[in-house]
């Protein structure tokens, strides 16, 4: 299976669930129109493809990260920064290879794992 598809998968199961909002966060460099600049889009580089909140048993919110990648893919420098970054910071970041991944990634926010 692509990531892309697995992406997909993961933001359908997710999105059944009570409490969750996940985006998409495309990055990369582009060129819009005829401009000859190039546009960096997403969060930052090494950024994870999922990221959101979860609501916590006590209202509040946790910020969670999840990048996602095939059974054999493999984090960039950029990405394992990053996912330090969020971790450091409260939040939880996970690498996911599967919906089942996905979907304890979401209790594991919200029981406060790191």
């Amino acid at each position: 299976m692509r990531e892309a598809q697995l992406q997909d998968e993961i933001r359908l199961a997710v999105a059944q669930l009570e409490g969750v909002v996940l985006w998409r966060n495309n990055v990369g460099v582009g060129r819009v129109g005829r401009s000859e600049a190039p546009v960096r889009f997403g969060l930052a580089v090494g950024s994870a493809d999922l990221v959101g909140l979860v609501t916590m048993p006590d209202g509040t919110g946790r910020f969670l990260a999840m990048e996602v990648k095939t059974q054999d893919g493999r984090l960039s420098g950029e990405q394992a920064r990053w996912l330090s970054l969020v971790r450091s910071l409260g939040g939880l970041a996970v690498v996911v290879r599967s919906v089942e991944d996905a979907v304890a990634a979401v209790e594991a926010a919200r029981r406060g794992d790191r």
